[in-house]
């Protein structure tokens, strides 16, 4: 391409987006969801992140995107990369903690209130929540963050304010979470999400101070798995929470990043009979299939905490 073409392409994806290429910031539920009105449920069509989910489906997911839109949309990404490593150099790499599970995990669920309390915990020992950034067990690590240094009544409270609506699927699941954090503010405790259009049609959860959302998922998968140095829980999931697993077996097989951080099983029960994923890691590192790999089986909070605390006094 001659030098005016490379310019005219470039012209052309940064026309008419109705997302920003030269973010300044990454996003927050204020600047993700504006146009939302916690009035008005029925305007969630107009927040900015739904009007670039339907431009995300109607110009093509992927390689089936124009030249100019893929070149758009990796414009964005790389700012939303740039903003994110600045945002992490105030934490120390192993204080970066990824919580990994389902999207469908209903807020009434117990599995649900497990994670909230289990996050609370860890953000009030110091640790940075990172995850997917979407529903279930994502928003429930959220929430724990936002709600640490509360009361556990307030906890409760704040439950019982979302339970009526358990489903991201339900109308006033967005409201329901703005309410909670109109009701109990905060500007102490920060979280990081980081969910991708490509599963547009789960919401991103308002409770992350931080969200770093992307066109591109593979980029997106790689990086929550990368960045979490301190040690990634794995509660109960399904298909992408086994992918994540695997992947994040690989690096700290390869010792990819120069050391390998635990992989902690949280739900004995599940992670051995009901998908014994645990089970298997455990025999192939036995036999010598998998090496370095830092597993840990518990349904123990205190346990979880311990773990990820010596590990990070280790760096």
């Amino acid at each position: 391409m001659t030098k005016t073409e490379i310019i005219q392409q470039f012209r052309n994806a940064v026309a008419d987006k109705p997302y920003n290429l030269f973010l300044d910031s990454l996003y927050d539920a204020e600047s993700l969801y504006k146009g939302f009105s916690l009035c008005s449920p029925g305007s969630y069509s107009e927040a900015y992140d739904t009007k670039v989910y339907s431009h995300y489906m109607k110009s093509g997911k992927g390689a089936k995107a124009s030249e100019d839109e893929l070149l758009a949309r990796a414009l964005h990404d790389s700012c939303i990369s740039r903003h994110m490593r600045k945002f992490l150099e105030a934490y120390p790499e192993r204080t970066q903690i990824g919580i990994m599970g389902g999207h469908g995990l209903m807020r009434t669920d117990k599995g649900y209130w497990d994670v909230v309390f289990l996050s609370k915990r860890l953000t009030e020992e110091g640790f940075l929540m990172i995850t997917g950034g979407g529903p279930g067990a994502m928003e429930a690590a959220h929430l724990g963050s936002w709600m640490a240094g509360r009361d556990n009544s307030e906890v409760y409270l704040a439950l019982k304010m979302l339970s009526v609506a358990p489903s991201f699927k339900d109308e006033r699941w967005l409201e329901t979470a703005f309410a909670v954090i109109k009701r109990f503010p905060q500007t102490k405790f920060k979280s990081l999400g980081i969910p991708t259009w490509l599963y547009g049609h789960e919401p991103a959860t308002p409770f992350a101070t931080h969200i770093a959302k992307y066109f591109d998922n593979s980029i997106r998968e790689d990086t929550i798995l990368t960045i979490a140095f301190g040690g990634i829980i794995y509660t109960p999931g399904s298909a992408g929470t086994v992918q994540e697993i695997f992947q994040d077996a690989t690096q700290n097989h390869y010792l990819s990043f120069g050391y390998s951080s635990p992989m902690i099983f949280y739900g004995s029960d599940f992670w051995t009979k009901e998908m014994p994923i645990y089970t298997l890691l455990d025999d192939m590192m036995k036999s010598g299939r998998y090496k370095n790999l830092l597993l840990h089986l518990t349904d123990d909070d205190s346990e979880i905490i311990e773990i990820v605390k010596n590990f990070s006094k280790e760096g």
